[in-house]
């Protein structure tokens, strides 16, 4: 009775053929991964949005310039505003006219956007109805 235990002919060969079989799995799982979340992420409406055509400002009597200088320092007018509930003060009084007057903000390019954010948000907060941004024409 012979019995022979590990080695004979073919069974030594290393095999030399990788299976692909979990990469191919692996690789359809990333793939139904992207097809979900691509959409997803460059989901946006189609829109037609307008080219640089700036119209020149209207500045009519009743029109209100609230200018932001660099260092958050707003304006009404020509006057300083000392704090952001005098800026609200003056937007409750402006509120109540009928017809309400034309806000127009005048931040400077080097202005935080804090300050424009603030003065927008009061203006929401006061009952505003018509806000502007003063801007300049390209050079060019």
């Amino acid at each position: 009775m012979g019995m022979q235990v590990g080695g004979g002919g073919d069974e030594d060969e290393v095999v030399s053929a990788i299976n692909t079989t979990p990469l191919v799995d692996v690789m359809l799982v990333l793939l139904i991964i992207f097809l979900i979340t691509i959409p997803v992420a460059t989901h946006t409406i189609k829109v037609s949005l307008p080219m640089d055509a700036n119209q020149p400002t209207r500045t009519l009597q009743n029109n209100i310039v609230v200018a932001i200088t660099p260092t958050g320092q707003a304006y009404w007018n020509e006057t300083p505003l000392t704090s952001y509930a005098d800026l609200e003060s003056h937007l409750e009084h402006v509120a109540a006219e009928n017809p309400q007057p034309q806000i127009q903000i005048r931040g400077d390019q080097t202005a935080k956007y804090e300050g424009v954010g603030k003065v927008i948000a009061a203006c929401q907060q006061a009952g505003i109805v018509h806000v502007d941004f003063i801007t300049e024409q390209p050079h060019g």
